[in-house]
């Protein structure tokens, strides 16, 4: 999935207000942040192989410290550990934790059995990605969810926190028609390259959020004036 991980992200930002959706997204997209820096260092593999599954031309050779079951779930610790020691949320510790673990997840909806249980152990994977059909309307519908949920659980504070959202929404949007519907990518280590753009998104999230409110806020202030 790409915007079906962006989804959860916006959903959570109703269950904690007061979390960063730039540190949301970073921790439902953690393994896709990770992975281009591994197959840039040989560490993981993907391969260019039209017809792997009807969605994507690429192939999930080994991805076994970034996407499997038991080393997300070691990242999804570390990383909740590491937000509880920033901002000492116990509430927040617990979605950024879910929110990594997420990922796992809903990938294991969408990709065919390339998922590792752990490294070296049995791979899964339901396989959503053989059609291309059921993927654009899972992950389409998920994604309005997300944005629906977000847009109506914060409101913005100026301009820029209505037009820097909306553009984000038009981006994503973009992003996933266009690798859906475009050509191959020409080499494994293109994969990898593109993917690091994800890392600019983060900072892109934290700028809208710090440019919106929660909609809570309002609701409060209306009822101190009562």
């Amino acid at each position: 999935m790409f915007i079906g991980h962006f989804a959860v992200a916006l959903c959570a930002k109703r269950l904690t207000p007061r979390t960063s959706l730039g540190t949301l997204l970073a921790a439902a997209q953690l393994s896709d942040l990770l992975w281009p820096a591994l197959l840039l260092l040989g560490l993981e593999t993907v391969r260019v192989a039209p017809g792997d599954t009807a969605f994507t031309p690429l192939e999930f050779a080994s991805y076994p410290w970034t996407h499997s079951l038991f080393t997300v779930a070691l990242w999804a610790i570390i990383f909740a550990l590491l937000y509880r020691w920033r901002t000492g949320s116990a509430l927040g510790t617990w979605v950024v934790g879910v929110l990594v673990l997420s990922h796992w997840l809903l990938d294991f909806v969408s990709h065919r059995p390339d998922l590792p249980l752990a490294p070296g152990a049995m791979k899964v994977g339901l396989g959503l990605w053989n059609s291309v059909p059921a993927t654009l309307a899972c992950e389409g519908l998920l994604f309005a969810a997300g944005v629906s949920v977000y847009t109506t659980g914060t409101r913005p504070r100026n301009r820029t926190g209505r037009v820097a959202w909306w553009a984000l929404v038009v981006v994503l949007v973009g992003f996933y028609v266009g690798d859906a519907m475009g050509s191959p990518p020409p080499s494994a280590t293109a994969v990898a390259v593109a993917g690091l753009l994800l890392w600019l998104f983060i900072p892109w999230a934290a700028w809208i959020d710090r440019n919106r409110s929660p909609s809570t806020d309002r609701k409060a202030s209306a009822r101190s004036r009562v």
